[in-house]
C-alpha cells in the first residue's frame, strides 16, 4: 500500500509540474483534493518532493480555493516535522484499517530489500520532476571549482536547512544556495572581504530562529535568489524588529520634530519658505548602522522644519 501510495502522489506530481510549467491550474483543485486523502508520512514527504510541486501551484493559481487548500496541505505536512515517528504510527495504523498486507517481521530481508528498491526507484523518477521545476523557476548555478566559493555555498545551504522547513516545502537547499552565492560573486568578480560579508550577513539571517519567515520565503520562492544576495539588513530583519525600528524611528522624528531648541546652530542651510539661513540641526540614526544619519533642520527665523537625508 506503502508502494500505492507513493506512486498516486508522483503522478500527481507529475501532472502539477506540468501545470505549473504551462501556467494552466485547470484541474488544480482536483489533484489536490486526491493529495488531501491519501496519508501523508514524513518519509513519502522527503521521497517524492510533493511540497515543491503543491507550492508551485500555489504561486501560479488566480483560484482562491487552489491556493487555499495549497496551503492548507503545506501546513499540515510541516507538523510531521516535530513528530515524525507518530506519522510513520498513524500511517501504518491506517494501513491496518483499510486492510492493507503489513510485514509481520521487520527482520525479513525480502521486504526490506523490495521497499529500498522501490523507494529508490521512484526517487530517482522524480528526480527529473524536481530538477525541471527548479529550472523552471530559476537558471541552474553554474559549478565552480574555487574552494572558497564551494565552501560559502555549503554554509548557506546548511543555513537554508535550519529548522528542516525544507523538507515540508520540498525546496533543494543545495541548488538555492549555489544560486544565491552565484548572485553575490557576479555583483563583487571575486571572493574579497566584501564578498564574505556579503555571504556571512545572508548566512546569518537565514539560520535566525527568531525570523524563519525570511528562511520560508527564500524556500518556496517567494523571495528570488538575486533577491536574497542583494537584500540590505532592514529587508531581511524579522517582523517583530522592523516593528521595533519603525517604533524607535517614529519616536526619534516625532522628538526632533517636535524640538524648537537646542541642537547646533549653522548657515549652511536655507529655509524653503523664508530663504531665511539662521537655522538649527540635529541629527539621528533612523537606519541601520552603516546608513548615513538623518538630519533633522530647525529654521529659527519662520519655525519652518525639514528633514536632510
Amino acid at each position: 500500500m506503502g508502494k500505492n501510495e507513493e506512486e498516486e502522489i508522483i503522478r500527481i506530481a507529475k501532472k502539477m509540474d506540468k501545470m505549473a510549467q504551462k501556467k494552466n491550474g485547470s484541474g488544480a483543485l482536483d489533484l489536490l483534493k486526491e493529495l488531501r486523502s491519501i496519508p501523508m508520512t514524513l518519509e513519502l514527504l522527503q521521497s517524492t518532493r510533493i511540497g515543491m510541486s503543491v507550492n508551485a501551484i500555489r504561486k501560479q493559481s488566480t483560484d482562491e480555493e487552489v491556493t487555499s487548500l495549497a496551503k492548507s496541505l503545506i501546513k499540515s505536512w510541516k507538523k510531521l516535522l516535530d513528530g515524525p515517528a507518530s506519522g510513520d504510527k498513524s500511517s501504518d495504523e491506517k494501513r491496518k484499517e483499510q486492510g492493507a498486507p503489513v510485514s509481520p517481521s521487520q527482520g525479513s530481508p525480502e521486504p526490506k530489500e523490495e521497499s529500498s528498491s522501490s523507494n529508490s526507484s521512484s526517487k530517482s523518477e522524480h528526480a527529473d520532476v524536481s530538477a525541471n521545476t527548479l529550472i523552471n523557476t530559476f537558471p541552474r548555478a553554474p559549478t565552480t571549482s574555487d574552494s572558497i566559493r564551494i565552501k560559502c555555498r555549503e554554509l548557506l545551504a546548511n543555513a537554508l536547512q535550519t529548522g528542516e522547513d525544507y523538507i515540508a516545502i520540498g525546496a533543494d537547499c543545495d541548488e538555492l544556495g549555489a544560486q544565491i552565492e552565484e548572485c553575490i560573486f557576479q555583483e563583487f568578480k571575486n571572493t574579497d572581504m566584501k564578498y564574505k560579508n556579503r555571504v556571512r550577513s545572508r548566512i546569518s539571517n537565514l539560520k535566525d530562529m527568531k525570523n524563519p519567515n525570511l528562511r520560508r520565503t527564500v524556500l518556496c520562492g517567494s523571495v528570488t535568489p538575486e533577491q536574497m544576495a542583494k537584500m540590505t539588513a532592514e529587508e531581511m530583519a524579522s517582523d517583530e524588529l522592523k516593528e521595533m525600528r519603525k517604533n524607535l524611528t517614529k519616536e526619534a522624528v516625532r522628538d526632533h520634530q517636535m524640538a524648537t531648541t537646542g541642537g547646533t546652530q549653522t548657515d549652511l542651510f536655507t529655509c524653503g519658505k523664508c530663504k531665511g539661513k539662521c537655522c538649527t540641526y540635529t541629527q539621528v540614526q533612523t537606519r541601520s548602522a552603516d546608513e548615513p544619519m538623518t538630519t533633522f533642520v530647525f529654521c529659527n527665523e519662520c519655525g519652518n522644519r525639514w528633514k536632510f537625508c
